[in-house]
């Protein structure tokens, strides 16, 4: 990992709790990314924050510290086993990552830590807040759905915790979030951390109304995308689109790789014209049970799974570590969501490779891609020779989704959080 997208804050240089030191130690970090220095101060001051910043950053690990820090050295207001800091995800996906991540962080503190989300393990997931909790993880419906029948209260919050807000107003989520946010004790009462790539107006709009006076921290990149991505774009034909996609896995052949997909039929017909031709591939969309997701992205991360086809239900949130190459099938129909498909590799001072594959269907949503990075995307031309010529074209796929690009907004990108309230 490379040091340089590091400050020069330290963080045994911050007043945190002894035992988040440790385990912070134990993992190897020494140094606060910017976003975590601007805000993990604020959060030992007391103070509310609405922290921006690009993806891949520390984002989660700075809220972490914060709403950690704060149970430690404060006492219980409630009940013991009652949660007292709740921590909101727009996907199954980043619930569990989130998870994952605060287990680690915890260290040897005792903080008891749940992650809830909908598709399975519904009974476990009541076990584990029934048994006790101060920290719960979680999307909004399975959250609502354990709430209404009385499995925890939300009376003696101290600390709640909005992340990817933006991403929730994209999945519908907010009159779910306002829902949840009423139950609690007043903004001033809690304390309120919200943590997004993007703070929209609507955005800041929740968070000045349910928050008390945030303080906005924003860490402006040099460029809306991550400064070590190689970007690069080729024109192509629909025809030969998936024969150069095979020559660019052969030419380049990289170790974990991540292919978007605009639909799930789409990605259907990747999946299986890779297999056809000799690559180890498995596709990540809102149709994929949440028990086989979950299993795709240890896989994945763990180096087994070298190439992961994936609607836009993996372009948010996760952190997957040492993705050399992203591959955009097809061009996003929404700019920001280039910026974030892109972001899953160069992570954490990292460098990496994002390719476009821009065909006649997708074209038209170059113009406003490249208005919205700021830049145009160097284009490149795909050597001849690299034109695999054993190419298997396999047969296609039942047609049980729509072909075609989606229209905005709609259920083209694989959903995200399995959808609107499903648990």
């Amino acid at each position: 990992m490379q040091a340089d997208h590091l400050s020069d804050i330290r963080f045994d240089n911050l007043a945190l709790h002894p035992g988040l030191l440790e385990a912070i130690a134990k993992r190897g970090f020494d140094r606060c990314t910017p976003i975590q220095a601007q805000t993990l101060p604020l959060a030992l001051e007391g103070r509310d924050i609405a922290g921006q910043a690009q993806t891949g950053t520390g984002k989660t690990a700075a809220f972490l510290l914060a709403t950690m820090h704060r149970l430690l050295t404060h006492p219980s207001r409630g009940p013991d086993g009652q949660p007292r800091a709740y921590i909101l995800a727009p996907t199954r996906e980043l619930a569990v990552q989130i998870y994952d991540d605060a287990i680690q962080l915890r260290g040897d503190t005792g903080l008891r830590i749940a992650v809830c989300f909908g598709g399975t393990g519904y009974e476990s997931q009541r076990q584990a807040i029934q048994a006790g909790v101060d920290i719960l993880i979680g999307t909004p419906g399975r959250l609502i759905d354990y709430y209404k029948q009385d499995i925890y209260t939300l009376k003696h919050i101290e600390v709640v915790v909005l992340d990817e807000a933006d991403r929730m107003f994209d999945l519908g989520f907010i009159a779910d979030i306002r829902y949840l946010l009423r139950r609690m004790p007043p903004p001033g009462e809690r304390r309120n951390y919200l943590f997004s790539a993007t703070l929209s107006h609507r955005v800041l709009e929740l968070a000045f109304e349910h928050m008390n006076d945030p303080h906005k921290v924003t860490i402006e990149p040099e460029q809306v995308t991550a400064e070590r991505v190689r970007q690069s774009l080729i024109h192509v034909s629909n025809d030969e689109k998936l024969k150069i996609l095979v020559g660019l896995l052969r030419h380049h052949d990289p170790l974990r790789t991540l292919i978007f997909i605009n639909t799930k039929r789409g990605a259907e017909i990747v999946e299986n014209a890779l297999r056809a031709n000799g690559f180890e591939a498995h596709t990540l969309s809102g149709d994929v049970p949440q028990n086989k997701r979950l299993r795709l992205l240890d896989e994945f991360k763990d180096g087994r799974l070298p190439i992961l086809v994936a609607t836009d239900v993996a372009a948010r949130g996760l952190h997957i570590p040492a993705v050399s190459h992203v591959i955009n099938y097809d061009l996003p129909q929404d700019p920001e969501d280039y910026v974030h498909r892109i972001g899953r590799t160069a992570r954490a001072g990292q460098s990496g490779d994002a390719i476009s594959l821009c065909c006649e269907t997708y074209v038209y949503s170059l113009p406003e891609i490249e208005r919205f990075i700021g830049m145009r995307l160097p284009t490149e031309n795909f050597p001849g020779e690299w034109m695999p010529k054993d190419f298997v074209r396999p047969p296609l796929p039942p047609r049980s989704h729509r072909s075609g690009p989606p229209r905005r907004g709609g259920s083209g990108g694989g959903g995200g959080g399995g959808g609107r309230r499903r648990r």
